[in-house]
């Protein structure tokens, strides 16, 4: 039995070495894990401080971001209403110019013709007591008694003289 006793002491003591080395061991890692504990903390009221403040501004930037998208659509959208009216403007102005080039041309025509009218010699008026059927048909000569019938202009002499240019080419 002292053999048992023995064993049985030898056994304690065993135990006890190894419950002290685990100790002497776990101390270290228990010291670290304190350390580690309080850095969470700190950590913790960190971002309970800072969080709140950080998620506003998030939220802020992403409000003036949308509103900023807004003003820019609306921008485009101004640019191309602008875009459209100088469009528009522009074919205003060119229907005035193909207008006021029909009118110039116009005018142009009519002056020929007054000078052309003006460079020709008078004839004599018809007498208004004859009928037209009894006329002698002298109201056609001159007092040199050349002939001179009267100037019937048509639009294709005007072309060809070049009074009123292409007309073709009218919208």
């Amino acid at each position: 039995m002292s053999e048992a006793i023995f064993l049985l002491g030898l056994s304690f003591l065993l135990v006890v070495v190894c419950l002290t080395m685990l100790l002497l061991t776990a101390i270290p890692a228990f010291q670290e894990l304190a350390k580690a504990a309080n850095s969470i903390i700190r950590l913790a009221d960190t971002l309970t401080r800072e969080l709140p403040a950080t998620l506003e501004a998030i939220r802020m930037t992403g409000l003036e971001l949308s509103e900023l998208s807004d003003e820019l659509n609306q921008g485009a959208k101004n640019a191309g209403e602008a875009v459209k009216q100088v469009n528009d403007g522009i074919k205003g102005v060119k229907k005035g110019a193909s207008s006021a080039s029909i009118a110039t041309k116009s005018a142009f025509a009519g002056i020929k013709a007054g000078l052309k009218s003006l460079g020709r010699p008078r004839r004599k008026k018809r007498s208004l007591e004859q009928p037209e059927e009894k006329r002698s048909g002298r109201e056609y000569f001159d007092e040199d008694e050349s002939f001179n019938p009267k100037p019937i202009i048509t639009p294709d002499d005007m072309r060809s003289e070049g009074f009123m240019g292409d007309l073709s080419s009218e919208d």
